[in-house]
């Protein structure tokens, strides 16, 4: 035993004499050529070095590493302060109330006014996102205002000595024509298999050519009578274009804007006497012409004329009366409406549905026939009859069916016009000519009187009232009122404004940057902290035995 206790001495002797770096080596240290530092610093130390390899969330984790943890006393002083002095009504008494009554109390209607702003800004942004809209509709007079273009087509649309010579032309400017208005042709149809052996006997053959020179043409022998607001008119101002009715003529044609005539007294506007010629013009019943007169259409000078449900008939022996008002409606932009306004369109100056729509057409068929129907706008290689019949129909068909050009919604091919000008139209007809000036009218045409009651017509198209109507679609709510409605909920329920605001977030940042450092680091401690080691628990069982 004294043997021993003579040897735990030397060893203390020697321990004690050692130098201070040899003491170093000790287990409980990691590096001991480095420093004596404790062991937790030097962890601390290598966690910092791994941080740096990192990157920037290294460079972050290494900023909070520097951070102390504020102790729970300064947390729940931050707690106190924050709710003594913020601008949020109520929380104040929530925590200054030493009756805990009253503190419940308090704290319901806190809760309360919370639910009812949650509540509040939940439905109005609800109500927001389903974009709702206003349409206000106004009247504004003015003292001149913008005549509408006018279209004229005579219903007989082929000379009857061209078409006695080319009796097959109307089956074929029918087939033509398919590229304005869809329509079935079949090959069991009247006149297909003529049509075919027409195309293999005439390859070069122009449709384009032939109803330009063999169609209704306008000149002073057709057009008997023009005037427009006093002044006479003719020929010259009308401008020759192609539709499903051959050759048409476009009084104030939108080319040169500052051509387009405005008018400055109501019930004053375009008058024309038109003869149509029965004789000279015919057409095909069988196709479904069967009517004598003129067909117009009244629409804006920007837009390209449509016949298809908007065409006005005049027939021959009547006096035609149209009264018009122009009637302007505006769309707004998806989500509030369909319309685009960034949409342009590269043949036409203005965007308009039908021109969009011919545009469609004239792409899809061009890519796959590698040529351009003349109706449809564009600048490729007008197509012949042999590509019209092998190509082209089954292409505007397979348009039709696959549903390739829409209109209307803002995903369609072409979306509604941000703006439209329309022409609503009252129509009004009477006998024409009267007795007396039936003979009138035949001395002077030198004509009989069966062939004035047989092929004139007498059109007048003026506007009822020097006003337009405006109709527009409005954003229901705008974000400035979204805005000030969500602040007027929470100052009435919390008496919170922007301030009060940035204070919580102030606050909730401050405690998610706390929460932060303890997940990032002290947890980590805490876990990788090593158990005490067996020297240590021999050693002081060593003690414990002495």
């Amino acid at each position: 035993m004294v043997g021993r206790i003579k040897e735990d001495r030397q060893s203390k002797e020697e321990r004690m004499g050692r130098p201070q770096n040899e003491y170093c080596h000790n287990e409980n240290l990691i590096h001991p050529e480095d420093s004596c530092l404790p062991k937790s610093q030097m962890e601390q130390m290598e966690k910092s070095k791994g941080y740096a390899e990192k990157g920037l969330l290294g460079k972050i984790k290494l900023y909070l590493s520097k951070k102390p943890l504020p102790s729970a006393t300064d947390r729940k002083k931050f707690d106190h302060d924050f709710a003594i002095s913020t601008s949020f009504h109520g929380v104040h008494n929530i925590v200054r109330n030493r009756s805990r009554i009253r503190k419940v109390i308090w704290l319901v209607v806190v809760l309360g006014s919370v639910s009812l702003v949650v509540w509040q800004i939940y439905s109005r942004l609800i109500n927001y996102f389903t974009w709702p809209t206003t349409t206000s509709i106004e009247v504004q007079y003015v003292e001149k205002i913008e005549f509408p273009s006018v279209t004229f087509c005579n219903l007989n649309r082929f000379q009857t000595a061209a078409v006695a010579k080319f009796g097959i032309i109307v089956f074929l400017w029918h087939t033509v024509s398919k590229v304005l208005h869809h329509q079935e042709i079949g090959a069991n149809s009247t006149g297909f298999k003529e049509a075919i052996d027409f195309i293999e006997s005439h390859q070069n053959f122009s449709v384009t050519d032939f109803i330009k020179n063999n169609g209704f043409y306008l000149n002073n022998s057709t057009l008997l009578a023009c005037e427009f607001f006093g002044i006479p008119c003719g020929p010259k101002d009308f401008k020759h274009v192609f539709t499903e009715y051959g050759n048409c003529f476009t009084f104030n044609h939108g080319e040169n804007i500052q051509g387009w005539k405005k008018v400055s007294v109501s019930g004053r506007g375009l008058s024309l006497l038109f003869d149509v010629n029965q004789e000279e013009f015919t057409d095909s019943p069988g196709l479904g012409f069967a009517d004598a007169g003129i067909i117009f259409v009244i629409h804006s000078p920007k837009k390209e004329p449509q016949f298809v449900g908007l065409g006005l008939y005049s027939p021959v022996g009547m006096h035609t009366r149209v009264t018009i008002r122009q009637l302007k409606t505006v769309h707004q932009e998806y989500p509030w409406g369909e319309c685009k306004p960034n949409i342009k369109l590269q043949n036409f100056r203005h965007y308009s549905t039908y021109g969009c729509l011919k545009e469609c057409k004239a792409q899809l068929i061009e890519k796959q026939c590698g040529c351009l129907p003349f109706l449809l706008p564009g600048n490729g290689i007008e197509c012949d009859l042999q590509k019209y019949y092998n190509c082209v129909s089954p292409m505007l068909d397979h348009i039709e069916f696959k549903g390739l050009c829409t209109m209307g919604t803002h995903n369609s091919s072409c979306p509604v016009s941000c703006e439209e000008t329309e022409y609503p139209a009252t129509i009004s007809y009477s006998s024409f000519p009267s007795q007396k000036a039936l003979k009138y009218l035949s001395k002077k045409l030198n004509q009989s009187r069966d062939y004035i009651r047989e092929n004139l017509v007498n059109i007048e198209i003026n506007y009822s009232d020097l006003n337009y109507k405006i109709t527009q679609q409005q954003k229901a709510v705008s974000v400035s009122e979204l805005l000030a409605d969500v602040g007027g909920q929470l100052g009435l329920f919390c008496g919170a404004s922007m301030i009060t605001i940035i204070e919580i977030i102030e606050y909730l940042f401050t405690n998610f940057y706390w929460i932060c450092i303890f997940f990032l680091l002290k947890i980590p401690e805490m876990t990788q902290r090593p158990p005490p080691s067996q020297n240590h628990l021999g050693n002081k069982n060593q003690i414990e035995e002495c």
